[in-house]
């Protein structure tokens, strides 16, 4: 490999994208890597995104860009229902990869390319990175050095405003076996990132509801019907014996994103979201021990970004891609990796199944 990891982008685009607001910049802003190569719908696409991201290659064909030797790491910035087959490609170009969540449309296809990742030696990452966000970090930290006490419980709502018309490229959110409605989307980041600072799942039951039945296209006012979940809870165990409740709640005109609360024996920790963005809030966060005012607590300079200035997602990926540089340096390993997404698609199929049974479900 190259003194810099050389990277193709399979979803690049000059305009507009994930890949486009997020990968990019964090990539372009690492000296440890270097953007050889980007694949788009189509050549002229993909030759105006190498002329904005100083790419040597532009391919119409993700894979003859995994095919080129003067790639080390491919990024997946698609969505899943653009991406079957390419993760499988990727590995078997004998590539690192960063995929874009979800990874899959279940934890057992989750878990076949960490296997296949694994046996071909490649390091892989995924794109839940809102548990790097320097608030949440900060709160794992807290827990951890005991400064509320023993948890006794935590709990997690996100409340999302959405509008009655959408655009077209979004109607897949609607359809529940796509794998990329909200309960994969919203309640993986969501939960990984919650997880993340108070610790997994044991035992869990839900409840999945539809309550907005119709959406309209935005560019043709047809309607769509809506099979996937708007309203999604679940309350369980943790890993330390604390209860934890989450409650997912989309549609209206307004939304206030994110609220975790943490009770514990000696004091409350309270993060609050800015705004009802998934993965580009700030946050607040509140210590609450008593009778006085709650103390706000600032964000240590160690929690900050690398990248001071950069929007929150941005920041986020860019620790995702200092990590994965090293772990491909070096072999250590890292978060989140695909281990951590085949543990988030089993939650998530364990939300499923109590939902569809009424049944408690028991992760390992």
């Amino acid at each position: 490999m190259a003194d810099r990891i050389r990277v193709g982008v399979v979803g690049a685009s000059a305009e507009r994208g994930w890949g486009r607001a997020v990968h990019l910049p964090a990539l372009s802003a690492r000296p440890d890597y270097e953007i050889t190569a980007v694949a788009g719908t189509g050549m002229e696409s993909a030759r105006a995104a190498a002329r904005v991201w100083g790419a040597r290659h532009a391919f119409d064909d993700p894979h003859a860009l995994m095919a080129c030797p003067d790639v080390d790491l491919v990024v997946i910035a698609v969505q899943l229902t653009r991406r079957d087959g390419l993760v499988e490609a990727a590995i078997a170009a004998g590539k690192h990869v960063y995929c874009e969540w979800p990874l899959a449309l279940s934890a057992a296809s989750a878990e076949r390319f960490r296997a296949s990742a694994e046996e071909a030696g490649v390091r892989h990452a995924v794109g839940l990175q809102s548990r790097h966000h320097p608030a949440i970090r900060r709160l794992r930290e807290l827990l951890a050095d005991g400064t509320i006490g023993d948890v006794l419980s935590a709990s997690l709502t996100y409340s999302l405003a959405a509008p009655e018309a959408w655009p077209q490229r979004y109607s897949a959110l609607f359809d529940r076996t796509k794998g990329v409605n909200h309960l994969a989307v919203v309640g993986g980041h969501s939960l990984d990132m919650f997880c993340s600072a108070v610790g997994g799942f044991t035992e869990l039951s839900a409840t999945l509801a539809t309550r907005i039945t119709r959406v309209t296209v935005e560019e043709t006012g047809e309607p769509i019907e809506v099979t996937s979940p708007d309203q999604i809870v679940l309350g369980g165990s943790l890993e330390s014996g604390a209860a934890a409740s989450a409650h997912f709640m989309t549609g209206g005109p307004a939304g206030q994103g994110f609220r975790i609360e943490v009770h514990g024996r000696t004091g409350r920790l309270v993060l609050r979201a800015s705004d009802d963005s998934l993965v580009g809030p700030e946050f607040t966060l509140h210590h609450h021990t008593g009778s006085e005012p709650p103390a706000v607590l600032p964000v240590p300079d160690r929690h900050r970004p690398i990248l001071p200035g950069a929007p929150v997602a941005v920041g986020n990926v860019h620790q995702v891609y200092t990590d994965l540089a090293r772990a491909i340096r070096t072999g250590e390993p890292i978060e989140p990796d695909f281990s951590t997404a085949v543990r988030t698609h089993r939650l998530l199929d364990a939300v499923k199944k109590a939902a569809e049974t009424g049944e408690r479900q028991r992760l390992a």
